[in-house]
């Protein structure tokens, strides 16, 4: 997670991180992006790892700029929640789509 840490603070291009068909270019999909976004509010953006489960990948705005990021399993009976991950699963999601979300968080900041 630490090579992620440069991007908080940064301004979250609204336009940008809606454009779907970009977002699906780093392997990722929108799940719940705000029209209008308050002072507070959160983009939730989808993964395909392991196959079998999606996981859910939360960016956290206050006043514009990026204020957390979160990585969780999806519940399939419930999408509204998320289980945590583990340390070696968050390490094998990172190894595997580390790069697309580098270049997902490059194309969404300003």
């Amino acid at each position: 997670m630490k090579r992620f840490r440069k991007y908080l603070g940064k301004d979250l291009d609204i336009s940008r991180a809606t454009e779907e068909r970009q977002i699906e270019r780093f392997g990722m999909k929108v799940r719940y992006a705000p029209q209008e976004p308050e002072d507070f509010d959160e983009f939730e953006f989808g993964l395909d790892y392991k196959d079998e489960q999606d996981v859910a990948f939360l960016v956290a705005i206050e006043k514009g700029k990026i204020a957390r990021l979160l990585f969780g399993w999806t519940v399939k009976e419930n999408p509204d929640i998320l289980k945590p991950m583990d340390d070696r699963d968050l390490e094998g999601l990172l190894d595997q789509c580390g790069d697309g979300l580098i270049e997902f968080f490059e194309f969404v900041t300003v």
